[in-house]
């Protein structure tokens, strides 16, 4: 076996961390190689929950190696405050946390600059941000002016001088813009910052290059995507995206391994829809079955608490969400969820004035006025969560999941039917429902 990559397909949230979980028995070492700290994965065993948003979730399995790439943006006291909790619960971090030296660092005035832009943004425009300052931080990267490495932190006289630059831009950026803003102090930022750095000391190296060894080792990396596919800035449903390449494109320019190394992706799915914030959501139910669902899969956000919109299985998205990805097979979870409806929808296609629309559109106007086309299933009625093989599902179960991969065109090799590592099925490769 060699390296793998488990992404989300849907708008996220859809039960990742889990799956990576499971994996950690056959791999050395998880790599995170995106997004920041508006991200959450939980992860429930022998009735202990424990959640992460920086941290890859290898961090619970002994003798995995767990590395945050450069592609993460890092607000360093989020991450120390991380660590210091997961290690209350017993979770040993000796030797096996990597920081990248080349990841962004998001520093104080970007949850400034990022309520900003929530705060001036019209309902139209009401993107629905974490405002954790990761879009700042992002487009500050980019913009390659302002942009503050974690190499930086550990340079004093040079951080002190161009940090000292870049908040007097800000302040004056920010005072201009936002009546109740207290400019910043470079110097008290500046300290707080290099004692951060000082208490991370440990944790940052060259992971790029420390990467590219483990490879050439024949080390068997597990690559762990955050938030989902449909929030790609490139390929998601833009603007109401992330700031980063949520899907699989984003292993490569995140890591430094290049993706020929990798042979499975696995892309996880909900058996049904959720997404959090704004933006169209063609199979939403703000109905009676959307409360349902919201409340039996307690579909509220890991990081923010936020209520979750719910909706119907959207094959549509998840088709073009799996191509993205290159997903070899799928994860169907918290099938469980779904149990007691009598029917189930499937969005199989869109209807646009008239047209029948197979594949998700790149214009938001059009995706907004996208109707779908449903296809029903049969529900059933048992409880499945203590079922641990695929022949003891109900047949409804089983013919909703053949359903779901024959219109994905992916096939299925695990579903989920409960929040603990034992509730999981693995679906033998002879008899997984595809295409």
């Amino acid at each position: 076996m060699g390296s793998t990559c488990v992404v989300g397909l849907q708008w996220g949230d859809e039960a990742k961390g889990k799956i990576v979980d499971l994996l950690c028995d056959q791999h050395e070492v998880v790599v995170r190689y995106q997004g920041g700290a508006n991200a959450g994965h939980t992860v429930v065993h022998e009735g202990t929950t424990y959640k992460l948003s920086l941290i890859p979730t290898g961090i619970l399995r002994a003798g995995v190696e767990c590395v945050i790439g450069n592609g993460v943006v890092i607000h360093p006291p989020s991450l120390l405050s991380e660590i210091q909790r997961l290690s209350s619960q017993g979770v040993d971090f000796h030797g096996r946390l990597l920081i990248s030296d080349r990841a962004h660092v998001i520093l104080p005035y970007h949850m400034s600059e990022e309520r900003l832009s929530e705060e001036s943004a019209s309902a139209a425009d009401h993107i629905g941000t974490t405002r954790r300052g990761i879009g700042p931080c992002y487009r500050d990267k980019v913009g390659r002016v302002h942009g503050v490495r974690v190499a930086d932190l550990f340079h004093p006289e040079e951080f002190r001088e161009r940090l000292a630059r870049i908040i007097d831009f800000k302040n004056r950026l920010l005072q201009s813009m936002l009546p109740d803003f207290e400019a910043l102090d470079p110097k008290l930022v500046t300290e707080e910052y290099l004692g951060h750095a000082e208490s991370l000391r440990p944790y940052v190296r060259d992971t790029t290059t420390w990467l590219q060894k483990a490879i050439a080792g024949k080390k068997r990396l597990l690559f762990e995507g955050a938030q989902g596919s449909l929030l790609d800035i490139d390929h998601g449903s833009y603007p109401y995206v992330t700031s980063s390449n949520s899907s699989a494109a984003g292993v490569g320019p995140g890591s430094g391994v290049p993706t020929r190394f990798v042979d499975r992706w696995i892309g996880v799915v909900k058996a049904y829809t959720t997404r959090v914030g704004g933006g169209p959501f063609p199979t939403e139910q703000e109905n009676e079955t959307g409360e349902r669902i919201r409340r039996v899969g307690r579909e509220y956000g890991t990081v923010t608490g936020r209520p979750r919109r719910c909706g119907w299985f959207d094959a549509v998205a998840v088709r073009y969400s799996a191509g993205v990805s290159g997903s070899t097979e799928l994860a169907v979870m918290l099938l469980d969820v779904l149990s007691g409806i009598e029917e189930l929808n499937v969005a199989v296609a869109y209807e646009l004035d008239g047209r029948r629309v197979e594949s998700l559109p790149a214009s938001l106007t059009d995706l907004a006025r996208c109707r779908p086309i449903y296809e029903t299933v049969q529900g059933w009625t048992e409880d499945i969560t203590s079922v641990r093989e695929w022949a003891d599902l109900p047949a409804a179960a089983r013919d909703y999941v053949t359903f779901i991969a024959r219109q994905v065109g992916v096939p299925a090799s695990i579903v989920s039917v409960g929040p603990d590592r034992r509730q999981t099925i693995q679906i033998p490769a002879g008899i997984r429902p595809s295409a």
